[in-house]
């Protein structure tokens, strides 16, 4: 039953904040709002993405659990530096973009614009980087209850789907430029092998010119 509880909880959050974040639900705040909605839409969505967030972590936290596992020392310690340099590199991935823009400031203080498709970076190794670093903070949890466990699993599909709904939005706005991109870029989760492969073929082009 915690389980359900929580499954509920993540399947209603997601379902809202995927509603929000679509087009019509946009352009209906410009139309009720006016000016004022592409100004403070972007700032309520993220604080409000995080604040119904909350009582799902509670409900995971109250309802009755029993541990999964618990890591000892040393890999307690090394789990633990693994989620610092992940905060760190997902602190890095947001300053690598326009993090004002990102979070909602930006807009407070000026008309939204056009954005330019960021490759650089974080992003030159996976399109949705964020994620990614999001991921490894959660999974690299030394303790892990039932709760706990079920909630980073919703929470990591949630992030999965997310991400494609994102990039129909990104595909529209970018077109053929971001077609490219992901074909070339890893949504999420980095292809070693593909790196190695694209190594392996700057290598041989620069061996062809050689006479």
């Amino acid at each position: 039953m915690n389980i359900l509880w929580i499954t509920v909880g993540v399947l209603v959050w997601g379902g809202v904040h995927s509603w929000l974040a679509s087009e019509p639900v946009k352009r209906a705040a410009r139309r009720v709002i006016g000016g004022a909605g592409d100004r403070i839409y972007r700032l309520a969505f993220n604080v409000f993405a995080g604040v119904s967030l909350l009582p799902i972590l509670l409900l995971a936290r109250l309802l009755p659990d029993h541990a999964l596992y618990s890591v000892p020392a040393p890999w307690l310690f090394l789990m633990l530096a693994g989620q610092v340099a992940a905060i760190v590199c997902l602190v890095v991935a947001l300053l690598q973009t326009d993090a004002l823009h990102f979070l909602g400031f930006r807009q407070l203080v000026q008309p939204e614009s056009g954005s330019a498709l960021n490759t650089g970076g974080f992003y030159g190794m996976v399109r949705h980087p964020l994620y990614l670093f999001g991921l490894v903070i959660l999974w690299l949890t030394p303790v892990m209850t039932v709760n706990v466990f079920t909630l980073f699993a919703l929470l990591s599909l949630y992030l999965f789907i997310g991400a494609g709904l994102e990039e129909r939005r990104l595909v529209r706005e970018f077109g053929p430029q971001y077609e490219e991109y992901r074909r070339r870029t890893p949504m999420i989760i980095p292809d070693l092998t593909f790196s190695r492969r694209k190594r392996v073929q700057v290598a041989s082009r620069g061996g062809e010119g050689k006479t």
